[in-house]
């Protein structure tokens, strides 16, 4: 007679191939939620998400809710949900996928050709910054810095200059005590009150410095690259040693290449 099938019987929704006693079935929703999105599906709604992964709906809505609260999908205005920026850390090779890695490579090794030092392409992932690009100058003090890095917005560059363009009410749901805590540079804000006149004149001038804030002998300008709604999706900055570059001369011959190139890739985008 033929050997008995030991395969688990499948639940409803299920369409995988057959499972190993490994298998863990919550992990299996979630990353079936996740792969449900696609340029042609850049976000969608918890209803169609549960019909599309062969969920229950309040299986989804616990599976949304514990990505969204990982960081991994993030939930728009209108209710529906979106990946967010950190799923670009579960595999860097995705990173050379993205339209946006890939225009603005060109306009940023242009940028750090230009100016000797090293530039960086960075997304806003909730109160942090997360590093899509990094050409580096081998003198740079921040070596640990790399692609799919997260450093704190509030003291960097490229996340001031995305913070700066968000609303009153949207800092105060991503800025927590915990954003200004940990190890930081001497001239770092130590709240959101002694951030806010600094976003403001961000946002009105248009680019960022960080002066020996996210650490001691570093210094760096941002400006935003903007998609074809004029909406800062990104940022673009140059770093330097404090000790050889003074903010001067950062602010008078490497602030105008940055905005250029973060002008080039918005063009590329779209924008304007």
């Amino acid at each position: 007679m033929p050997p008995r099938d030991r395969t688990p019987p499948r639940a409803a929704g299920d369409r995988g191939g057959p499972k190993s006693g490994y298998h863990v079935e919550a992990l299996a929703k979630g990353l079936r939620l996740l792969g449900l999105f696609s340029e042609q599906r850049p976000a969608m709604k918890l209803t169609d998400m549960a019909a599309a992964a062969g969920l229950p709906l309040p299986t989804a809505f616990r599976m949304a809710a514990t990505l969204t609260a990982e960081g991994f999908l993030e939930q728009l205005p209108d209710g529906a949900y979106r990946p967010a920026p950190k799923v670009l850390t579960l595999g860097f090779s995705a990173l050379r996928s993205l339209d946006l890695v890939q225009l603005a490579d060109g306009p940023l090794r242009r940028l750090a050709d230009a100016t000797g030092q090293t530039a960086n392409l960075g997304v806003l992932s909730g109160d942090h910054v997360l590093y899509l690009v990094r050409l580096r100058n081998n003198d740079l003090v921040t070596a640990n810095i790399q692609v799919g890095s997260r450093l704190p917005a509030v003291r960097s560059s490229m996340g001031k200059m995305l913070l700066s363009q968000l609303d009153d009410a949207e800092l105060e749901r991503v800025l927590t005590e915990e954003s200004f805590a940990g190890a930081a540079g001497p001239n770092a804000a130590a709240s959101l009150d002694a951030l806010r006149p600094a976003l403001a004149e961000i946002r009105s001038r248009g680019w960022a410095l960080q002066d020996e804030e996210l650490a001691y002998g570093l210094r760096s300008v941002a400006a935003p690259v903007r998609d074809a709604s004029g909406a800062a999706v990104a940022a673009v900055n140059v770093a330097v040693p404090a000790t050889e570059v003074p903010t001067a001369r950062l602010l008078e011959e490497i602030r105008p290449r940055v905005q250029e190139a973060c002008a080039e890739i918005s063009r590329l985008l779209g924008g304007r």
